[in-house]
């Protein structure tokens, strides 16, 4: 039964999509302005109080303050903290020490070392990724056995996340700009992303 995370939500109408739709995650890039995607913390915070009961919402973090994370922890604005910068090992224990909410560690994968390097990290799961966020698809062979439940991203969208599934069975599949249209969220695509998960569930 795989999980469907939306990401990059950064508008009320966003929220009122994913709502609809009833993904498992809603994700949020948290103060990293080279995202278009980018909010603050405090619009995380409202964003997500809007979302459906059900819809776990992600902050997702680029080499953030393990501080303001354990804040919006606190603050129930987000329920998962995914790490998509250069954080390590120590970092996820410094972060572990100020709140208890799940770790999610993104990786770019480019060849089979750095599918090892992801399998060892101490997060909850790991996320497996052709980039940072620019649908960019990694090559699926280097996932092929991976030992232990992981989120996949990368040019997924809803045409093609039947064959991720098939050929992978990953825990979550992650999508961003496959579900958008000239840079937005488009509740259609984001509606058929979900239906093709949960034709699987």
């Amino acid at each position: 039964m795989t999980k469907i995370k939306i990401c990059g939500l950064s508008r009320e109408c966003d929220i009122d999509f994913v709502n609809r739709a009833k993904p498992d995650y809603a994700g949020f890039v948290v103060n990293f302005p080279k995202s278009r995607r980018n909010v603050s913390p405090d619009t995380v915070k409202k964003l997500a109080a809007r979302l459906a009961p059900g819809i776990a919402p992600v902050g997702v973090f680029v080499d953030e303050r393990p501080e303001l994370i354990a804040e919006l922890a606190d603050s129930g604005a987000i329920a998962a903290a995914q790490l998509h910068g250069s954080e390590d090992e120590e970092y996820i224990r410094k972060l572990r020490a100020l709140c208890s909410i799940p770790v999610i560690q993104a990786f770019r994968i480019k060849e089979a070392r750095d599918a090892e390097r992801a399998a060892r990290s101490s997060a909850d799961y790991v996320l497996l990724d052709g980039g940072q966020g620019e649908g960019r698809r990694f090559d699926w062979k280097f996932a092929e056995n991976f030992p232990r439940p992981y989120f996949i991203a990368g040019g997924l969208d809803a045409e093609n996340t039947a064959d991720v599934i098939e050929a992978l069975h990953p825990f979550a599949v992650d999508m961003s700009s496959g579900v958008e249209t000239d840079g937005f969220k488009d509740r259609k695509k984001i509606e058929a992303a979900v239906a093709a998960v949960r034709r699987f569930s």
